[in-house]
């Protein structure tokens, strides 16, 4: 059968998504693997599949490219401005995905804001933090994250005895003068580190304000581009958290499954 699939990219962040709100696009692990891998598959940081949903404008079901599921802040906003171009929704929607219910805003030059969930409990971890936005996030701080390795620390941590069952995403990070950090990543599911990570650049932007004191809104700057976290703080609780960038077409292509 004949699928046709759209290649988005939020800063760096690429996904393939599939139009399925008639439900047949079958659904495999293998498959999921195979189109994600960059050699012998389309290639790209995850799936996407955008679904029919009784309740809302519709459902996002996510994969990472070892066919695990999570939420993906970056995934979420290029399925946004999906369905945006589909014209199932306008400039405003609410849509459901793995972690619950979030809303969402398509704004000019292909900016896309997506609500994430609320974060009540930040972790300290013997100097770091660890913290869920929909994924779990470890976040260290670091004064020279050019003289970091990302991937090397990244695997070192995620595979630990501490995490290695469940998996944790790892993200160092660096804060400027401008209130603005600056970043890099390495996400489980992908086992590499990853031009940008929306979940992971929310749990640094909270981290850097409980451990820095930096106030909302929160520019980070990804090895992919530039966004924005804004949310409201009150003691340990983190509420109206909104993440904001870019999320563009790359191409659209058909795939015999």
């Amino acid at each position: 059968m004949n699928f046709t699939f759209f290649k988005y990219q939020g800063t760096g962040n690429d996904f393939i998504i599939f139009d399925d709100r008639d439900g047949s696009f079958p659904v495999s692990e293998s498959l999921i693997i195979h189109l994600c891998d960059r050699k012998f598959g389309v290639g790209s940081d995850g799936l996407i599949l955008i679904q029919e949903s009784e309740d809302y404008d519709f459902h996002m079901e996510f994969y990472n490219p070892d066919a695990s599921q999570s939420f993906c802040g970056n995934g979420s906003r290029c399925a946004v401005a999906f369905a945006h171009r589909l014209g199932i929704i306008e400039e405003t929607c609410t849509f459901s995905a793995i972690d619950g219910v979030h809303k969402a805003k398509v704004v000019e030059n292909e900016q896309v804001e997506v609500s994430m969930r609320d974060v009540s409990a930040i972790t300290k971890y013997e100097n770091d933090l660890i913290l869920d936005t929909g994924s779990p996030h470890y976040v260290r701080f670091t004064k020279h994250l050019e003289k970091e390795d990302i991937i090397e620390t990244g695997r070192s941590i995620r595979y630990s005895d501490r995490f290695k069952n469940e998996g944790i995403n790892v993200n160092l990070v660096q804060v400027l003068d401008d209130n603005s950090l600056e970043c890099a990543t390495y996400e489980r599911g992908v086992e590499n580190e990853t031009l940008s990570c929306g979940t992971g650049v929310t749990a640094m932007a909270l981290g850097a304000n409980k451990a820095y004191d930096l106030p909302s809104p929160i520019r980070v700057l990804t090895k992919g581009g530039e966004l924005e976290v804004s949310f409201s703080q009150n003691e340990e609780n983190y509420t109206h958290v909104f993440l904001k960038g870019p999320a563009q077409f790359v191409f659209r292509g058909d795939i015999q499954l």
